[in-house]
């Protein structure tokens, strides 16, 4: 069911975005349309109430009930939005992005601890792995993570240094693999990993400097230029997209990654004066041949590894609106919509760190021109922190549900630490409003591999946990893993998120725990890397020994044994009844 909320949204943003009679600002659309949303919602809680006593005791009671249910604490899941009115059911996509920058750069988001030691190592870990908990539990599926800083990596390599995040000290080795540990540690949540790559800046010139022999000024000074106290790789030198492309080239032949992502692949901004004599249509060349570069490098060693980038965010002046002179074609000369077109990266992260009508327009010409692939816009949840701006929550709301509206492919928020933290409710918000349920990154459709895997065989479920054995993939090299899914009813609708349990399943069995638990049914489809998922193999045993079933948007509403629905808001009631309430206030 689709919510009409969204509808009237979708359908005056795009009024306003397309239609030059329009003169209204974005953020007077949003107070007029939930000015008209706020009359229509209560014109149909007076319709709803009887006035009776009794029932306006039974309304007071199921609100104070919803309210404890969804008063959770940050360790708890949330596996259902909360919702004042029971006719507001919303409808979630099984496939979208819901990425996170995670920046390593100076720990800022990790690590805060120095490993230098075996409990320091040990404790660094487990940050990591308490911050993938928290974004596990708000069903984020993609984990964008820095690899490459600032020519300095997070793993042992055979072309660049250890980054001093790890240890405090400039080339020391951390005791273990803190890249091949986080990949794991994503993929053990059902995440994809994606390795950050910082591909032009190198940093301060005084850093370089004090690296020594192997600092990449030394080995490959014709690839440098300093430009006052910041250096740069230079796009226009002939080596510098075989160099950034055989970085690439080593991450992906090391570790399982499921993609790379290019970021600063851009000339320096007008700030730095860096001086290049070539055309505004070469600098772009040469940026798109490093592009180019590491695509032909990347997918002819693993051609599911999935290709992006963080572009500025706005590709270049509309008709109707400027960029203030801040966009990816004419002022740090990228050309990402093209890349999109000749299929050289497979989707894109706009950095949209904007509001109103310095983000709506922009949001729509990305989605006119992604040419058939997902892009997801990089939504600025840092704002929410007052020391970084003052944005409201609201904000970030629009944002996410217009992005989602459009279907433009998904979102990505900049950055871990700041979602987590919760800075105005964005977490409990993401959690409950946007992301109660998981979702499967998007199918790669315009890869050289469509075809899914065969279905699972055999599916069983014993003592409380599932099992089954696989069947033949066409596909040798793109291993297979499996999504489980699970329903009150059968066959188990493999097309609903609510019906998704678990992802990226690397074995052929899985424990039935927390919301698995409350599903009759069971199915299981067979996934390969690019996303081609197979037909399910459905699970047709009833687990009368389960606890009974809760629907998805009615905490109080269950299955019966007898398989109708009951509604327990009235045992709440009975229950309370003698108890003295606390009035609401409305």
């Amino acid at each position: 069911m689709t919510n009409h909320h969204t509808n009237i949204k979708t359908i005056l943003l795009l009024a306003f975005f397309t239609t030059s009679t329009l003169n209204i600002a974005a953020q007077d659309i949003y107070a007029t349309i939930n000015a008209i949303l706020n009359e229509k919602r209560n014109e149909e809680k007076a319709n709803l109430q009887t006035g009776k006593d009794t029932k306006v005791q039974e309304n007071n009671t199921f609100e104070a009930a919803e309210s404890d249910i969804f008063e959770a604490s940050e360790n708890d899941t949330f596996d259902a939005p909360s919702y004042d009115d029971l006719w507001q059911v919303p409808s979630y996509p099984l496939h979208e992005i819901r990425a996170v920058w995670l920046a390593t750069i100076g720990g800022i988001d990790w690590p805060r601890t120095k490993a230098t030691d075996s409990y320091s190592i040990q404790r660094q870990k487990q940050e990591l792995t308490s911050m993938l908990d928290k974004l596990q539990r708000a069903n984020i599926n993609m984990v964008v993570m820095q690899t490459r800083i600032r020519g300095t990596v997070i793993y042992p390599s055979n072309i660049e240094p250890w980054d001093d995040c790890l240890t405090g000290k400039y080339g020391k080795h951390p005791g273990y693999d803190p890249l091949q540990f986080a990949i794991e540690e994503c993929h053990r949540r059902g995440m994809e990993f994606h390795a950050w790559i910082v591909s032009i800046p190198l940093g301060e010139l005084q850093k370089q400097k004090a690296y020594g022999s192997s600092s990449i000024m030394r080995k490959h000074p014709n690839l440098c230029k300093a430009v006052g106290s910041e250096v740069f790789m230079q796009p226009s030198a002939s080596g510098t997209a075989d160099y950034i492309a055989n970085l690439c080239r080593e991450i992906v032949q090391k570790y399982d990654v499921d993609g790379i992502s290019l970021d600063y692949i851009r000339y320096p901004e007008a700030v730095y004066r860096y001086k290049d004599n070539a055309s505004a249509s070469q600098k772009r060349e040469n940026i798109t041949r490093i592009v180019r570069r590491v695509h032909d490098v990347v997918k002819s060693i693993k051609p599911w590894v999935k290709l992006s980038s963080s572009p500025i965010g706005k590709f270049r002046d509309l008709k109707r609106y400027s960029s203030s002179g801040w966009n990816c074609y004419d002022a740090v000369y990228q050309d990402p919509q093209a890349w999109l077109r000749d299929n050289l990266q497979d989707m894109l992260f706009p950095m949209m760190y904007f509001r109103e009508n310095h983000f709506y327009p922009f949001l729509f010409d990305w989605l006119e021109h992604s040419y058939g692939h997902p892009v997801a816009p990089g939504l600025a949840v840092y704002m929410l922190d007052p020391r970084e701006g003052k944005w409201v929550l609201n904000d970030v709301r629009a944002q996410m549900h217009t992005s989602r509206n459009s279907k433009i492919g998904g979102m990505i928020l900049y950055r871990a630490k700041f979602l987590n933290d919760n800075h105005k409710g964005i977490y409990k918000t993401s959690c409950q409003e946007f992301f109660p349920y998981p979702a499967l990154p998007p199918r790669m459709t315009w890869s050289s591999d469509t075809i899914a895997p065969l279905p699972p065989r055999n599916l069983k479920c014993e003592n409380g946990v599932l099992s089954w054995t696989e069947g033949n993939h066409q596909n040798e090299e793109s291993y297979t893993y499996y999504n489980i899914y699970g329903s009150n009813f059968y066959p188990v609708d493999v097309t609903k998120a609510e019906n998704l349990l678990q992802a990226r399943v690397l074995s052929t069995q899985f424990e039935l725990t927390g919301r698995a638990t409350s599903r009759r049914y069971y199915a299981v489809c067979a996934s390969d890397r690019f996303g081609n998922q197979s037909k399910a193999a459905q699970e047709q045993n009833v687990m009368t020994s389960l606890p009974p079933s809760t629907d998805a948007w009615n905490p109080c509403s269950r299955i019966g044994d007898n398989g109708k629905r009951v509604d327990d808001r009235m045992k709440l009631l009975k229950s309370s009844s003698g108890k003295k309430s606390k009035k609401r206030k409305r």
